[in-house]
């Protein structure tokens, strides 16, 4: 059964003096696009402004590059993009993922609106472009949106849906002041948001590169160094040693016990119970044929995912798929958290890609067989637990700012639809 609904009126009796809440058809024209992106013999060439254009960008600027294509004289007519124009997404594989907007900054000639798109032209005596673009972006207002798609696996607004939804109008001279406003708030907003986020992508890259000198060098950075004849090493410790990993660990089988919860390797090097992750965008299988038990401690690399870093230590007791590698250590002087961030480390350089046969395109297999054959550090088992013990030390200190940073980001995010919400509406007092 597809999900539908009618769009209703916008639900707000509370407008300011002067302002009035109109249905979009009576404000603008609205095209639902047929332009796709096929080229055709005969047809005039063009370029398109397709719905990741859309999607990811407020403004369409002439900066952005746009998908050379063909259209007939009727869709250039009809379709073109002229400064104040707004687009709107009107598919999408999530029901409360349908009309994004952005607005055309600029005539932009011989560019079109491209399909799975509407292109609404608003009346310009009546509507600014600007703040109608921030008003489909509005809570409150967008929500007319996601009730009104309609399908099952994917979910689309009809043009009735779009030309029925209702929007807050006040004079032009306010809605320039609002657009001018919300214009420069929420430049200031992105750039704090922009900030925080370079100090997050900052501190992985510290903890990456942390964590790739403790586990291949060790922490004494007087120690003498050696070669170790591994291209992807280089220099090591002298005192460490050098074996294959089939003199480190033993494939485990385990059976699985009536009590075992599925188990998912995950690429950040997380190996957990999948519930303590998330459930949604996995596949039950209806029969687990061939599935293993895994024990909490153990060492399990996905054989089909670690060129991409899932590699990591059980924290839990499950089952898992037979794709899992269990590798349970053969004597006392192998510590599994230590080799789990070693693999982790040789799959970021590409040495695990490199060294395997691939099974589809980007994806190589790797085989216990060839874990077994290759060589790994080997430092003395209380230098193991040592480093583990100081990169944990280190990463609790690190997650305490991202966490903090995290936090700031969401807030000033909310903060940012706050305010774009509150002016479309007439709740925030904008000085003009």
């Amino acid at each position: 059964m597809s999900r539908s609904r009618s769009v209703s009126p916008l639900p707000n009796p509370k407008l300011p003096t002067g302002w009035n809440n109109r249905r979009l058809k009576y404000v603008s024209l609205v095209q639902v696009s047929n332009v796709d992106k096929k080229s055709v013999d005969g047809e005039e060439s063009v370029q398109l402004c397709n719905y990741v254009d859309v999607y990811k960008n407020e403004h369409i600027t002439p900066a952005l590059e746009f998908m050379d294509a063909t259209a007939t004289a009727s869709q250039i007519q009809n379709f073109g993009l002229k400064r104040g124009d707004v687009l709107i997404t009107k598919d999408s594989e999530a029901w409360d993922d349908i009309a994004v907007p952005a607005v055309v900054t600029d005539d932009l000639p011989g560019v079109l609106c491209g399909y799975h798109l509407a292109h609404i032209r608003p009346n310009p005596n009546v509507l600014d472009g600007r703040y109608l673009s921030r008003c489909f972006a509005a809570s409150g207002i967008r929500e007319q949106f996601h009730l009104g798609a309609n399908g099952i696996t994917r979910f689309g607004l009809g043009k009735d849906e779009i030309t029925g939804a209702s929007f807050p109008i006040p004079p032009l001279a306010i809605q320039q002041h609002i657009a001018e406003y919300l214009d420069r708030e929420t430049s200031r907003i992105d750039e704090l948001i922009a900030a925080k986020e370079w100090l997050l992508q900052l501190l992985a890259e510290k903890r990456q590169a942390l964590i790739a000198h403790a586990v291949t060098r060790g922490l004494d950075p007087d120690v003498t160094l050696r070669g170790s004849g591994i291209p992807w090493l280089g220099e090591i410790p002298a005192s460490w040693t050098l074996l294959r990993g089939k003199y480190l660990w033993r494939e485990d089988r385990l059976a699985v016990e009536e009590e075992d919860e599925i188990v998912t390797c995950f690429r950040d090097g997380q190996v957990t119970l999948r519930r303590n992750r998330r459930e949604e965008g996995f596949t039950t299988a209806v029969k687990e044929v061939g599935y293993q038990g895994v024990r909490k401690g153990q060492l399990v690399v996905h054989s089909m995912d670690a060129f991409a870093g899932a590699i990591g230590v059980s924290d839990s007791d499950g089952k898992c798929t037979p794709e899992y590698i269990i590798c349970e250590p053969v004597h006392d002087s192998v510590y599994n958290p230590y080799f789990g961030l070693l693999l982790r480390e040789m799959a970021l350089r590409g040495y695990i890609q490199a060294y395997c046969s691939a099974v589809r395109e980007r994806a190589p297999r790797i085989h216990f067989t060839d874990i077994g054959e290759m060589f790994f550090p080997l430092p003395p088992k209380a230098e193991q637990v040592e480093i583990i013990a100081y990169i944990e030390q280190s990463e609790h200190e690190a997650n305490q700012l991202a966490t903090a940073a995290t936090h700031s980001v969401e807030l000033l995010r909310e903060r940012r639809s706050a305010v774009i919400a509150a002016a479309v509406t007439g709740q925030l007092e904008v000085e003009g």
